[in-house]
């Protein structure tokens, strides 16, 4: 199996926590002595270090691990697991999209989270593999996750496509944070992560080896999704909702690689609480 990049540079970390608080550069420049002139070349990717750790405690960032990703040290450790695929699908050529099949192995029942950019993998697997797809579970309605969505009800006529009631899907049920559902004998809760998107949900499927988490675009592997709606509330929904999982809970974001709760607390530079390490 290739290995998937991470989805966000540093300098797409700090650009989002810049835009997130409001800071401007010059606001920043004043804040860090660090000119104004080098902060703009920081947001070009153009890298740093002395300047990146001093921006970064002001956006509420963690530094080491900002400067972890500049250098691009780290990746999270791979994912096997019965019961769950990552399907990584080409968006129009300009980044790549996550939809995730998991299934029960005891009954065959089977989910798909989100539909990628193209769901002709997915559906190629449930195939292949004799799984029964009986639903489609939506993160958030953001285009490049849904956009084939119409081709996997056509597959499946009797799919149930489910959705939060504040995310805009034609067709789709529509259901409240909290509410649960099943997969053959797996557990699905739903969890409000939201602030990227109106209502980005977060999906825990229990029942397998490991806790999964399905996560749309609330976070990725040392990154988080743009907080488009709310960047406050984007932040402190993942603290509630995702980081309060177990630490080897799989997190299965809508961009990059597969992660897990233990390995965001200590690499992710938007949550620096949770790095034990510091003196």
């Amino acid at each position: 199996m290739s290995v998937i990049e991470l989805e966000d540079f540093f300098e797409d970390v700090i650009g989002k926590a810049m835009r997130g608080t409001g800071v401007a550069d010059g606001v920043l420049s004043f804040l860090t002595n660090v000119d104004e002139e080098v902060i703009g070349k920081l947001k070009e990717g153009e890298f740093d270090e002395g300047a990146v750790r001093a921006v970064a405690s002001p956006l509420g960032l963690d530094a080491d691990s900002l400067v972890e990703l500049a250098n691009r040290s780290w990746q999270p450790e791979g994912v096997e697991l019965e019961g769950l695929r990552q399907l990584n699908t080409d968006f129009g050529g300009e980044m790549t999209v996550n939809s995730y099949l998991i299934w029960d192995p005891q009954t065959r029942e089977a989910a798909l989270f989100d539909t990628g950019a193209d769901a002709s993998p997915a559906l190629a697997l449930v195939e292949e593999m004799g799984l029964d797809l009986q639903t489609v579970f939506i993160t958030h309605s953001h285009v490049d996750h849904i956009i084939d969505l119409k081709a996997v009800v056509a597959a499946h006529p009797g799919v149930r496509v489910l959705v939060n009631g504040k995310e805009p899907v034609e067709g789709a049920e529509r259901f409240e944070a909290g509410d649960s559902f099943s997969i053959g004998i797996l557990r699905v809760s739903t969890r409000l992560t939201w602030g990227h998107s109106p209502a980005g949900t977060t999906y825990v499927v229990n029942g397998l080896s490991r806790p999964v988490a399905v996560v749309g675009d609330a976070i990725f592997a040392q990154s988080m999704g743009g907080g488009v709606i709310s960047y406050k509330d984007a932040l402190e929904t993942n603290r509630s909702e995702i980081f309060s999982l177990e630490d080897q809970t799989v997190i299965c974001p809508g961009h990059g690689p597969m992660t897990s709760v233990g390995e965001e607390k200590a690499h992710n530079p938007f949550y620096p609480e949770f790095k034990t390490n510091k003196n």
